[in-house]
This record gives C-alpha cells, structure tokens and sequence, in this order.
C-alpha cells in the first residue's frame, strides 16, 4: 500500500517461531521499495472477533484517502470472520497505530450453510459505478470451493449478494 509517500508491506507472521501458529500483520515501510523498516504488528489478536487469530486479509484506500484494513479473523468460537482496522492517527505517514472499532466488527459472517472454518481471505475491495464497495471472500459448501461477493454503501456494513 502507498500511503503519504511511504509504502507499507504487511505481511503475516509468527514473532514466536518459523512454525504455522501465533500469527499476527507484521509491518514494514519503505520510501523507495529497496530499504525497509520494520515496525511493531499491525494487527494482533486483542478481541472477541479475533482473538484466537488475525490472518490473511488486504488493504484498500476509501475516496477521503483513508487505509482500511480487511482481515480474516478467528473468534472465540474458532469461527472465521471478516474484520475491519482503521489507522488510530491519519496524519502519521507510518500507520504506527491501527484500531479494531468493536461497533463495526465482524463485519462479515459466514451465513447459514457455510463452513465457518472455510469463510477467509478478503479481497482488496473495489468502488463500483454505481456507488457501492465490494469485496470477495472465499468459502466452501460441503466440498465446493466458493467466491462470495459482498457489497457495502459505507464499508462499515456489508450485505451479500
């Protein structure tokens, strides 16, 4: 993500051991893509909605130049859900901060008839002509992989097709 003039990797990441497990969005900035500094996480398991894990996700910046981050979290009933982190401090060019607002997360559920263990990885979200966000997160039914599309008028509250 290019933010301010400074580009910003996240990435997961396990600060414990090269072992699947403990994973939380490292982050690293550079202002030439060659010389990278690393930071403190991003995104850690902090809350209900992600408690026992923040995974794979994406980052997309809304129209007023803010940075929204879309992760897969795993709650505390070991379900996965869609969560969304906003930079604590628009003006800081590094994003030192992120905060989980609790009144808009999950923002995502699996519904009925999905594996809630198979409800992950967000697509970076896109602005259709007709005003509306959508996003893809990948599922499965039984034992069909899945694509689903879900849109949003805000980006704070989704409804699937």
């Amino acid at each position: 993500m290019f933010y301010k003039g400074v580009y910003h990797l996240f990435y997961q990441f396990n600060p414990y051991g090269a072992v699947w497990g403990n994973i939380v969005w490292a982050h690293a900035v550079s202002m030439d893509l060659i010389r990278w500094i690393h930071l403190k996480p991003a995104i850690y398991p902090s809350a209900p909605f992600d408690i026992n894990g923040c995974w794979s996700g994406s980052a997309t910046i809304l129209p007023d130049n803010t940075p929204v981050i879309l992760y897969t979290g795993l709650n505390s009933l070991n379900q996965q859900v869609q969560n969304l982190a906003l930079p604590l401090n628009l003006s800081d060019p590094f994003l030192v901060e992120w905060i989980k607002p609790v009144e808009h997360n999950p923002l995502m559920v699996p519904s009925q008839g999905l594996n809630a263990s198979s409800f992950r990885d967000p697509t970076t979200a896109w602005l259709g002509k007709d005003g509306h966000w959508r996003v893809l997160v990948g599922s499965k039914r039984r034992k069909r992989g899945l694509a689903l599309l879900y849109r949003s008028r805000d980006f704070k509250r989704c409804v699937s097709y």
